[in-house]
């Protein structure tokens, strides 16, 4: 996939498991409820729902949880309350905003930094604009920079 604002090639990352089964050289200690009460714990802890499955891919050999339990991170996390209220990768773009902003209060004369935080801010309204149409975000929910830090807990 292509990057959004340059004209470059996109960034090579890890890959997926190519077998959507539970390999035979999972523990059988490791059943379904195992990683569900590891998934609750982790993110009771106040990780991410991708922090979590990098987590469990690599301290705790699990290649993919859903293949496991049959239900996403995410769901699980749903299901006993431990979501967020924003998206993750809305958040992280708006974290990647504000530290922008934070970085051109001190340096006003960094025009490519302002260059960088309007690009950064017209893919958090694409992606809100996305969120509210599909009803994840509120339909007056609107991103503010003043209020950072509200959207940031």
């Amino acid at each position: 996939m292509a990057r959004m604002h340059t004209r470059r090639k996109g960034q090579s990352g890890s890959k997926r498991p190519s077998t959507l089964r539970v390999p035979e050289w999972m523990e059988s200690e490791k059943n379904a409820q195992w990683v569900e009460e590891k998934v609750v714990e982790l993110g009771k802890a106040g990780n991410s729902p991708s922090m979590i499955g990098l987590i469990l891919r690599d301290q705790f050999g699990v290649p993919l949880a859903r293949v496991i339990t049959g239900r996403r991170i995410m769901d699980i996390l749903r299901d006993n309350d431990l979501q967020r209220q924003l998206p993750e990768d809305l958040r992280n773009m708006i974290a990647s905003a504000a530290k922008l902003r934070r970085h051109l209060e001190e340096n006003k004369k960094d025009f490519v930094s302002k260059r960088a935080l309007q690009l950064v801010e017209s893919k958090i309204h694409r992606l809100s604009k996305y969120y509210r149409r599909t009803r994840v975000l509120s339909a007056d929910w609107k991103y503010s920079p003043d209020q950072v830090a509200a959207y940031l807990r």
